[in-house]
């Protein structure tokens, strides 16, 4: 019974990381732009602040008072050339403007062009979370593999245990897959 253990442990630590995979990618497709304003577009991006690096979120108020309208109050008045930098340097597509107190940025619709170039970012970012699950589901095997040859389990469990392993990854594959689909009907249908 105590060969369960093993196995089920390497899974369950499979499974825990797949789903740390699904949340990353989740947030990286909150960050692509659909033409609604959303605070996920701009709250990790990097901004120089006094020679660190540090995310918007951490020195600004992020407000979003219409569809196409986006309010960046820096807690700091002294940031607001900084985020207005690393605004203009991102690949927001949006130019802020700043009135001394605060940046305003207005997302104009998108261009059927721009929503194809989205979706193909999109592609790129669900590929990266299907890779990264692929990743998670070889080293699982390995860790298997190295219980069998240990004798820790028999290579029946093992047979066992990688079809199980591969059940887990088509379901966080399908996962990725739905998030995609959603993500492009965003893209497309405003």
């Amino acid at each position: 019974m105590e060969d369960d253990n093993y196995v089920d442990a390497v899974l369950e630590d499979c499974r825990e990381k797949m789903g740390k995979a699904i949340d990353h990618t989740r947030s990286e497709f909150s960050s692509i732009r659909t033409g609604r304003a959303a605070p996920a577009l701009v709250e990790k991006l990097r901004v120089d602040y006094y020679g660190s690096e540090v995310p918007l979120q951490q020195l600004a108020g992020i407000q979003v008072p219409e569809a196409k309208l986006m309010v960046i109050t820096p807690y700091d008045k002294g940031s607001l050339k900084a985020i207005e930098k690393a605004i203009q340097n991102s690949d927001l597509g949006v130019n802020p403007n700043n009135d001394g107190v605060v940046i305003r940025l207005a997302f104009p619709p998108l261009t059927g062009e721009r929503r194809k170039v989205m979706v193909k970012v999109a592609h790129t970012k669900a590929e990266e979370g299907r890779v990264a699950i692929r990743n998670l589901r070889r080293a699982a095997r390995k860790d298997l593999e190295a219980f069998e040859k240990d004798g820790e389990i028999s290579s029946d469990e093992l047979d066992r245990a990688e079809k199980d392993l591969e059940r887990i990854t088509h379901e966080f594959v399908a996962d990725i897959d739905l998030l995609l689909h959603h993500k492009e009907q965003e893209l497309l249908v405003d």
